[in-house]
């Protein structure tokens, strides 16, 4: 089976300033995404899609390749995410490359393992599913303390459930995707614009290997665990 891993790495960030390229214990942020790819050693080829020409000099640097600098109206906030793994598929098979599974490694969760992606592959093969991706369980709950305001101005449960839900351990079990692993067979992705399927699973990571670094609090975060896995 062939597989492509694609790393979406966009220049700037609004969050934390170059998060893609910003060093983390002495590596680019995007460093640890490549090698932990590289480490997996499945993958028949590792493709970074940025429009950044810094990013696209480190990518090559520590090992993926950089076909193209992605298109500038596939690089604004609007831009959806699998539009452009999309243009990356395209791109690679009008270069006559081709795949059966494509998965994407999202550069803000270096937390993850090898072991990670082994897993969500496999269960993408094992129960023929369409799609897998990665999620941790959530730290609130719909079911119990989260709210949303009405048209009425008044705070509500997001999801009402069937009985009084008095804590959260007794809430039905939530998920919250963690924008670390997605796991795409190649023909589902061209045709979808969603991760929801019918033919969807999750791939449960502990929340300790969860962290997506959007702020710079989560930097920090993600510093302090890498430096103590590293002693």
């Amino acid at each position: 089976m062939k597989i492509l891993c694609t790393i979406c790495a966009r220049g700037g960030s609004k969050g934390v300033k170059n998060k893609n390229v910003r060093e983390l214990l002495g590596k680019p942020l995007i460093a640890y995404t490549i090698e932990m790819a590289k480490k997996w050693g499945k993958f028949s080829d590792i493709i970074v899609s940025t429009d950044s020409e810094l990013i696209k000099r480190i990518s090559l640097q520590h090992g993926a390749i950089v076909p193209f600098i992605r298109p500038m109206e596939l690089a604004t906030d609007n831009a959806g995410k699998i539009d452009v793994i999309k243009h990356a598929v395209n791109y690679m098979e009008q270069l006559g490359e081709f795949y059966d599974v494509v998965i994407d490694l999202d550069v803000t969760s270096p937390l993850r393992t090898t072991e990670d992606i082994e897993n969500a592959y496999q269960k993408l093969v094992t129960e023929q599913l369409d799609i897998v991706y990665s999620v941790c369980e959530a730290r609130k709950s719909p079911y119990f303390n989260m709210v949303e305001i009405d048209s009425d101005g008044i705070p509500r449960l997001c999801k009402k459930p069937e009985k009084p839900v008095l804590s959260r351990q007794t809430a039905p079990k939530v998920y919250e995707l963690n924008a670390s692993i997605y796991v795409y067979r190649k023909e589902f992705l061209l045709k979808t614009n969603t991760i929801h399927a019918e033919k969807a699973g999750i791939y449960i990571m502990p929340q300790e290997r969860s962290i997506d670094i959007d702020s710079e609090l989560d930097f920090r975060f993600v510093e302090f665990m890498m430096g103590n896995l590293q002693k």
